[in-house]
């Protein structure tokens, strides 16, 4: 918690006779107005940030995939034992069950931020009757707000497809893309290249993308850096399938981001919303491979470093870090030592812990002590004022 320094109402006599003896010469109405000013409640926090309810003009919520406290703690360790969450103010837990099933999956811990519900494992955007619920990202554009994705897995993969589609399952791919045609989306960066030009159907959404305004491009045609946005709409896609990891020379999700920050900023006149994910400590958990989570942890902590200077000097941005579920019991075991850690997994999906959650920024206080997954979807509306 934050600590806050108030007025308190036995101080209230001191500050009368102080009053009396400096104001004698002041006339009557004067010496009203200065005792009301000073004795007004007007809460303000150690760092200097007000603790009055703030609304935010964007939000930011960066999901660590699998990002349970054991990954958390290897990650810093494995980076000179520090973290860019450490500069988090407010810290908060999440239960992160499924409607169906003590464990979650992406889709349905996505589903419950994006949209506000508890539903089923392998839900996207859909509740347990499997009745479409509108997620933030849909109310935002239709509020007038720019919106973005950004993910380290292909962009129709189930935490990023939460936030704009709607289906009964989480591997009906093509399906998915599809819903990027509603055009809710401003800018997408993720993976997945097939789905939109090698599909089933033989239909090319590049070219049904493009006719909606869209400048699309991917890996295949130019690197990232390179590409100079002018569209009002934007989408790259960083691979044909999943991308690869940070192991194997993957390095675009802090670029992607720092990009998506710079195209929501220019273009939007009412705020904006943008998800990133870092889906991929999430694989390195199935995979039971510490060296995979670590380093892709370590990849995701230069990103929530980065967010978190953006809102400092924007001043009007809320930033909620967390992650949908843990994967594999990943601990840190007896014998480890900062340049060598002794790891061990309990197993090779996802478990139920509840997650951490770290915010800064306007409607941050929120986000502390014990809540369902489902309610980081209202407090970040609440942040917006909706």
């Amino acid at each position: 918690m934050l600590n806050t320094y108030t007025f308190a109402p036995k101080n209230s006599l001191i500050m009368v006779k102080i009053l009396l003896s400096i104001t004698s010469g002041i006339r009557f109405p004067v010496f009203i107005l200065l005792i009301t000013f000073l004795s007004c409640n007007r809460p303000v926090t150690m760092n200097g940030q007000s603790t009055e309810k703030e609304k935010a003009q964007n939000v930011i919520i960066l999901i660590g995939d699998g990002m349970g406290l054991g990954q958390i703690t290897g990650g810093m360790i494995a980076n000179g034992m520090k973290t860019n969450l450490e500069k988090y103010p407010v810290v908060g837990l999440h239960k992160c069950h499924a409607s169906d099933n003590l464990v979650t999956d992406s889709a349905a811990g996505a589903t419950a931020f994006a949209c506000g519900v508890k539903t089923y494992n392998g839900a996207i955007g859909v509740d347990p009757k499997y009745r479409a619920v509108q997620s933030i990202l849909e109310e935002a554009k239709r509020k007038g707000l720019k919106t973005g994705l950004v993910a380290t897995s292909t962009i129709v993969h189930a935490t990023p497809a939460s936030f704009f589609a709607h289906n009964v399952s989480r591997s009906n791919y093509e399906e998915i893309a599809l819903e990027l045609l509603d055009n809710e989306v401003d800018i997408f960066i993720g993976g997945g290249k097939k789905y939109f030009d090698r599909r089933a159907d033989n239909r090319n959404l590049y070219n049904e993308l493009r006719s909606l305004g869209f400048q699309i491009t991917d890996y295949f045609t130019e690197d990232l850096d390179k590409v100079e946005i002018t569209g009002k709409k934007f989408g790259y896609l960083t691979s044909d399938d999943s991308p690869l990891t940070v192991m194997q020379g993957r390095d675009y999700l802090l670029p992607a981001t720092k990009k998506t920050l710079g195209f929501l900023t220019e273009r939007s006149t009412k705020g904006f919303f943008l998800m990133i994910e870092s889906s991929q400590i999430d694989w390195g958990g199935h995979s039971n491979n510490a060296d995979y989570i670590v380093e892709e942890f370590k990849d995701f902590d230069k990103v929530i470093g980065a967010v978190l200077e953006f809102a400092k000097k924007d001043g009007n941005t809320l930033v909620v870090v967390t992650a949908d579920h843990e994967t594999g019991g990943f601990a840190i075991n007896p014998g480890s030592r900062r340049d060598s850690l002794v790891t061990a997994f309990t197993t090779d999906y996802h478990t139920g812990s509840m997650i951490p959650v770290f915010a800064y920024g306007p409607g941050s206080d929120q986000f502390s002590s014990i809540y369902d997954n489902t309610a980081i979807y209202k407090k970040m509306r609440n942040a917006l004022g909706w």
